[in-house]
């Protein structure tokens, strides 16, 4: 069982990320919910703990594995009619959906079982979409901004002009390059201030891709199981499960009817009734279930992500309080209040939200730097511009009290 989830060892280890671009909505997507899918793929295609997917009976002489291959990957069916608890706890049928059946008589076609692998695959894929997107968009911007400063705590006490590099890949770097570095950062914020105002659009956008997609993916699973997918979480939890027919039954069958047509000794076309044990079934019903109540709850999350996004967009540039609060989640008590006034006035809410991720992604004491060396370049240049003007309306009321 372990080698056969060896595949997705790289998916499944969760270590927190030196450097993060998203949030845990974007979490829930690109890792919950991908790895989940790509798990659910590989036990529907593992025959080492359900047997043969399809096992199928018949009276006449066809070879066993001639008619499991052909149910498998033509269509099996059951009987409407025959989805009868009383007529199944009376002995009338032996299985819901399956007993004798007239020619015209209405009966449900099964063939979703065939595609469930593929469906999973291409789900799991659609999850990883929106974070490939925005991480495509935000271009390493983060990273190549906080790279680097690790132990920052020990290089202010490294004087050296060179770096150490460990065998465990962090590099200590010195104080003169730890400098410079914050230099650079400070250069590169005030750069995204002029050149890169769509920043945060991009992240918004990749986060309602989130939520268009699990709402999609809800969809195209009730067309995939013939519109049994809405109510079926519902369903599980009314269901008591003392019956000899439950609600999981209905939707997935586990005896199934099949025909077979092939031609007789005198050329007459024979047809082969056959019953089919559909041992897939058995983890399609609890995949699917599981899945109803885990897109519901991406849902939640996902939902309450972009009402957050919308709070920020609101309150960032009304309320120093709201400020003080989300960056205090970063780093509580470090920010001055004329600092956070600078924020709320000032800033748009790209720059805002892109200095909070540089806060989530850096040292404590390494962004209290960084944060003092932007507000007091901004101060500088917005006093500069003043100073500008000033200077611009002085020149302008000489010349017109000459004019005069």
């Amino acid at each position: 069982m372990l080698n056969t989830f060896s595949v997705l060892s790289p998916h499944l280890k969760f270590k927190n990320k030196f450097v993060s671009i998203d949030n845990l909505a974007f979490k829930f997507h690109y890792r919950a919910t991908f790895t989940l899918l790509l798990v659910c793929t590989l036990l529907v295609t593992s025959r080492q703990y359900i047997g043969e997917h399809i096992r199928c009976i018949t009276g006449g002489s066809i070879p066993e594995h001639v008619i499991n291959t052909f149910c498998f990957f033509t269509t099996t069916f059951t009987v409407v009619r025959l989805f009868n608890e009383s007529m199944l706890q009376a002995g009338s049928i032996p299985h819901p959906g399956v007993g004798h059946m007239s020619t015209e008589e209405p009966v449900k076609h099964h063939a979703y079982y065939q595609w469930v692998p593929f469906v999973l695959f291409l789900q799991a894929i659609m999850f990883y979409g929106p974070h490939y997107l925005w991480r495509t968009l935000e271009g390493g911007k983060i990273k190549r901004l906080v790279d680097g400063l690790k132990m920052v705590e020990i290089s202010n006490f490294y004087e050296r002009n060179n770096s150490i590099t460990f065998e465990t890949k962090y590099t200590l770097r010195s104080k003169f390059e730890l400098n410079k570095k914050l230099d650079i950062a400070r250069d590169a914020f005030h750069k995204h201030i002029l050149i890169n105002q769509l920043w945060a659009f991009k992240l918004v956008f990749c986060e309602t891709l989130n939520l268009l997609n699990v709402l999609t993916q809800v969809w195209f699973t009730n067309k995939f199981l013939s519109g049994r997918f809405y109510h079926l979480g519902l369903d599980f939890i009314e269901e008591d499960f003392t019956g000899t027919m439950d609600v999981l039954d209905t939707v997935f069958p586990k005896v199934t009817k099949c025909h077979f047509h092939k031609y007789g000794p005198s050329g007459t076309i024979q047809k082969h009734d056959a019953l089919c044990v559909m041992a897939l079934n058995v983890i399609n019903e609890k995949i699917f279930t599981f899945l109803w109540f885990w897109y519901a709850i991406v849902i939640i999350v996902s939902i309450s992500a972009l009402i957050w996004r919308l709070i920020t967009l609101w309150q960032h540039s009304r309320s120093m309080r709201f400020n003080e609060f989300v960056f205090s989640f970063a780093y509580p008590g470090i920010l001055i209040t004329n600092d956070m006034q600078v924020i709320t006035k000032s800033f748009s809410f790209s720059d805002w939200l892109f200095l909070y991720h540089l806060a989530r992604n850096m040292d404590q004491p390494l962004f209290k730097t960084l944060f003092r060396g932007i507000i007091h370049r901004f101060n500088d240049r917005s006093d500069t511009l003043s100073a500008k003007l000033m200077d611009a309306e002085f020149a302008a009321s000489v010349i017109i009290d000459e004019k005069l």
